[in-house]
């Protein structure tokens, strides 16, 4: 590796690149898996909640592509909180994003060993998990080029699967196809749209918004796209709503073709599914597919843990050792290191094999709602700092502050529903550690005691800065 930064980042991001790294990033064991969960929470309702998760997600990833159009750089929320908030938030949003997705990693590689089980039953998990994790860490440490062109497949493989699914789930609704035809009464036949009421539908929300969680790497792509100020709002166009087609689409597919109360936990719901309803080959696709999406996610959280950390110590908030790039101009460090603090899954599949993905989604949702609700507040402070200097916005987000106020509520709204849940409930009373380990490690290392002061470091103009505050 080479220790210089010169040129730093390599920008050879295209946007078709951005587009799927986005869309691996959120159509994956949320979505594959994690469904399951939702569905026994509000049964065929999953369709509602998946409609109002979307839409706060959409203004989130505005609020994001607002900041990110008018500043690309590698790192995008931590690097703004730094900016525009001060020294800790900084910190605080550059380090909880990468324990994000560290966490959503582990939960991938978590339900890898599942997935290969449907064809290997004998195959141990944690030897899954370790063979995806050894071949992804390899992938990204060749190029960015290379990682774009790899993360492109796989998305695009998964966006086949979707649409060839939901296809053929409408010619099984409508046709039969050689089996009797389902109809839509599964949507109300068993308990009702929403059998267990409105408490379920807001409890459902918890597993919905895990699903979405990735929606924010267009925002860490910024720094390495070739043409940030077209590419990152033509991709937060075109990603949100292909996201909600694909997601609700599957989902209603989904509790139309099969009963929502016999949909269980021991695989894909989807593979499940069309397992029972005798078409194995479709099972069997599936299967591959699902494999092919945790894969997926896996490869854009180690491309955003390298980004992040490295965003992190241009702030000097990290180790110095991460601004190493290699000969390609890849954070090298920050993705060997990442890709070694996901190991712990290894050893987390091979001790409990059978509830390591809910443990790790509950914190990990945990994580997300802390991170959007930073990216909330500092778009916030970003944009009344922009309205004194009298800039001009190139991609404005909608509804300010109106949409700032009622998606902070809704952020709210999760963490308290996830009290509500055994299976979240501890993740919840974990946060506030965490916010304080950091806190607490941020004034042991001195962070506080900069001389040159946050916003002098990234070399802003510290009177322009000002009015921030």
């Amino acid at each position: 590796m080479s220790a210089t930064q010169a040129g730093g980042l390599a920008r050879n991001l295209k946007n078709r690149h951005i587009q799927m790294i986005a869309l691996g990033g959120a159509i994956g064991t949320g979505l594959f898996y994690g469904s399951a969960a939702s569905i026994q929470l509000v049964g065929p309702g999953i369709i509602l909640s998946y409609v109002i998760g979307g839409l706060f997600i959409y203004l989130i990833m505005r609020m994001l592509g607002e900041m990110s159009t008018q500043e690309p750089v590698s790192g995008a929320f931590s690097h703004f909180a730094y900016r525009y908030w001060g020294a800790f938030p900084g910190f605080l949003a550059g380090w909880n994003y990468w324990l994000l997705y560290i966490l959503v990693s582990m939960a991938e590689l978590s339900v890898v060993g599942i997935y290969v089980s449907y064809w290997l039953p004998g195959f141990p998990a944690w030897a899954s998990a370790l063979t995806v994790l050894v071949g992804i860490t390899a992938i990204n440490l060749i190029n960015v080029r290379f990682f774009g062109e790899c993360e492109f497949w796989f998305a695009l493989i998964k966006i086949l699967a979707i649409i060839g699914m939901i296809v053929l789930g409408l010619v099984l609704i409508v046709f039969g196809l050689g089996h009797e035809s389902t109809g839509i009464d599964n949507l109300w036949i068993h308990g009702g749209f929403l059998p267990n009421g409105v408490h379920g539908l807001l409890l459902s929300l918890v597993v919905v918004m895990f699903s979405f969680g990735g929606t924010e790497l267009i925002g860490i792509t910024a720094g390495e796209s070739d043409d940030p100020a077209n590419s990152i709002p033509r991709a937060i166009r075109q990603v949100m709503w292909r996201i909600l087609v694909f997601y609700i689409g599957a989902l209603t597919i989904l509790v139309v073709i099969y009963p929502w109360n016999q949909v269980g936990m021991e695989g894909s719901p989807f593979v499940m599914i069309f397992s029972r309803l005798g078409i194995p080959a479709a099972a069997d696709l599936l299967n591959l597919v699902v494999l092919t999406a945790a894969i997926s996610v896996y490869n854009s959280g180690m491309y955003s843990n390298g980004r992040m950390l490295y965003s992190l110590a241009e702030q000097g908030n990290a180790p110095k050792i991460f601004l190493r790039l290699n000969r390609n101009r890849i954070p090298a460090a920050g993705i060997l290191f990442s890709s070694a603090c996901t190991l712990v899954i290894v050893l987390v599949n091979y001790l409990i094999p059978e509830g390591a993905f809910m443990q790790v989604m509950a914190v990990a949702t945990a994580a997300a709602t802390l991170t959007w609700m930073l990216i909330v507040l500092v778009h916030f402070r970003f944009r009344r700092a922009h309205r004194r200097q009298g800039s001009t916005l190139r991609f404005e987000s909608p509804f300010f502050p109106y949409a700032n106020f009622l998606t902070a509520a809704f952020l709210l709204l999760i963490l308290a529903m996830m009290t509500q849940l055994d299976g979240t409930r501890n993740a919840v009373w974990i946060l506030p550690f965490w916010i304080g380990l950091l806190y607490a490690g941020y004034r042991i290392a001195g962070l506080h005691r900069r001389p040159e002061g946050p916003r002098a470091r990234l070399g802003v103009n510290p009177e322009s800065a000002a009015g921030i505050d």
